[in-house]
């Protein structure tokens, strides 16, 4: 079992999980929305053979909620911080959804951070159009893993919601724990996600203004790809064949949440590609 650790700088808090029984370093960053639990079954599988950390990325879970400041750049801060914490001059890196466009500029900017780098069903890679702002409240309500925010009049209504989002198909007791662990009670009553709304704005801004890739990438990479996950289309995978020069793509069952819905497969898959990495 993990154990829940704080890091504090002048600046922020960073809530991590910590799996400290193996030593080759492993850091494991949620997606938008999401928080550190949701990495337990792998955690736990790959324990024995790795110093293993999860962080709450800032905005998330039990971390610092600051107004602004949701850069691609002050989030790597962090890591950054927490890896000199640890000790870690490198370390292996599993990144979902959003963190994997982050997981694209950090190799791009500090390769020498990263052993290998792990990319599930990553988005955003892209630098986007300001246009597109104009377009992200209907893109806040169709998105599944935003649907979960609340705000919810109860519990009970926010868990009926819950077991129809994509990332919790099965309700099984992880995703269960995952939900109730992402979920707070607000000063009026109500419930909701404690991902805050100013991170998911200024998250969004920075997606749209900074692109993933500029250059070649030479960092070891796995993409995993579930078969109900959001890149299905070759055109869609083009733009990490071209920028990273050391890819491999594994498609895996599962949808976009593959770590919650088909994790047996999942994390043998993590396994042997960074069994190969070290």
């Amino acid at each position: 079992m993990p154990v829940r650790k704080t890091l504090s700088t002048p600046d922020i808090q960073i809530s991590y999980l910590e799996w400290n029984q193996g030593k080759e370093p492993l850091l494991l960053l949620h997606g938008l929305a999401d928080h550190a639990l949701v990495w337990s079954s792998l955690g736990d599988d790959l324990a024995a053979n790795y110093h293993i950390v999860a962080p709450d990325m800032r905005g998330h879970g039990e971390s610092s909620k600051p107004e602004t400041d949701y850069t691609f750049e002050s989030a790597i801060a962090d890591l950054e911080a927490l890896m000199d914490h640890l000790g870690w001059s490198s370390a292996h890196l599993v990144s979902h959804s959003w963190t994997g466009k982050l997981a694209a500029i950090w190799a791009r900017v500090n390769p020498q951070r990263l052993r290998s780098m792990v990319l599930v069903d990553p988005i955003f890679i892209w630098k986007m159009p300001s246009i597109l702002r104009l377009t992200f409240p209907l893109l806040y309500r169709y998105l599944s893993f935003l649907k979960g925010m609340g705000p919810f009049t109860s519990y009970d209504v926010a868990e009926v919601q819950a077991k129809q989002l994509n990332q919790y198909q099965g309700w099984n007791t992880l995703q269960q724990q995952v939900f109730q662990a992402g979920l707070e009670q607000k000063p009026d009553g109500s419930w909701g996600s404690k991902f805050t709304i100013n991170a998911r704005d200024r998250i969004f801004e920075d997606v749209m203004r900074v692109p993933g890739f500029t250059t070649p990438v030479e960092t070891s990479a796995l993409f995993i790809q579930p078969k109900e996950g959001l890149n299905r289309l070759d055109w869609q995978i083009k733009p990490y064949k071209t920028y990273l020069k050391n890819l491999r793509l594994c498609q895996v069952p599962g949808n976009h949440w593959p770590f919650l819905t088909a994790p047996e497969v999942f994390n043998q898959t993590v396994a042997a590609f960074l069994a190969e990495s070290k």
